[in-house]
């Protein structure tokens, strides 16, 4: 067996297989997020015919971006997601005023090295800061993912940023992620899995690796990650 990237190990797992970058491949989903957007998602949903949730205890809803509702629509969908919660008995719901779904996550304990992790926003790619491989996904496929546990996706090629030196003076995260975008644009580093590596990354703290991970789809990355070590296992 050929030596294997953190996107190919995870969807190996995921799928049950080896798996090579550029296959497409259906694999089981270790955690499904969603936000205010969750009533999208139920929408198609229901429109598919499903019946259930495939499994309570891998699904987290949770309000964050329209809070409190700012129109009668945004209520409705408030209203209706809280319904399905309970109508599913879904254990992992955080109403108003929990705070926003990437800070939650890992917060609360949902996130672990390793997880395949799939959210209806854009910056799911923040859990790579624990180890996770995790990815945005549209609404429509969440609620497949909500009905069957699985997704199919294109294992991603690569991409890996080994970053030297130390941070000094004001310099921090945000500052390194928006040069790196700077330099690859925003399509440079599209549907690639960006790792994170080198005596930069070893050096920050968590809430660091976590802002490089959330900006990494800004330049295209499919997830981005810095691998786990004591630091994260303190966490």
């Amino acid at each position: 067996m050929e030596a294997m990237t953190f996107a190919q190990k995870v969807l190996s797992r995921a799928s049950g297989r080896e798996v090579f970058p550029g296959e497409i491949v259906s694999a089981k989903i270790d955690l499904a997020m969603s936000h205010e957007n969750a009533a999208l998602v139920l929408r198609a949903f229901d429109e598919m015919g499903a019946k259930e949730v495939w499994d309570p205890e891998r699904v987290v809803l949770l309000f964050d971006h329209r809070v409190p509702a700012n129109t009668i629509k945004a209520a409705e969908g408030h209203q209706a997601v809280r319904a399905f919660v309970r109508a599913e008995g879904l254990p992992h719901f955080y109403d108003l005023r929990e705070g926003i779904c990437h800070q939650v996550l890992p917060e609360k304990g949902h996130v672990l090295p390793g997880m395949l992790i799939v959210g209806t926003d854009s910056h799911t790619t923040t859990y790579g800061a624990l180890g996770a491989f995790s990815t945005g996904i549209g609404a429509t496929e969440m609620a497949a993912v909500w009905a069957t546990g699985e997704l199919w996706m294109k294992v991603p090629r690569t991409f890996r940023f080994h970053l030297n030196g130390r941070l000094e003076g004001p310099v921090v995260a945000k500052d390194v992620i928006l040069h790196l975008i700077g330099m690859m644009g925003a399509d440079g580093c599209d549907y690639r899995c960006v790792e994170f590596v080198g005596p930069v990354v070893d050096a920050m703290s968590i809430s660091g690796r976590m802002t490089m991970c959330n900006m990494s789809m800004e330049m295209g990355a499919k997830a981005g990650v810095a691998f786990p070590d004591q630091r994260t296992r303190d966490y």
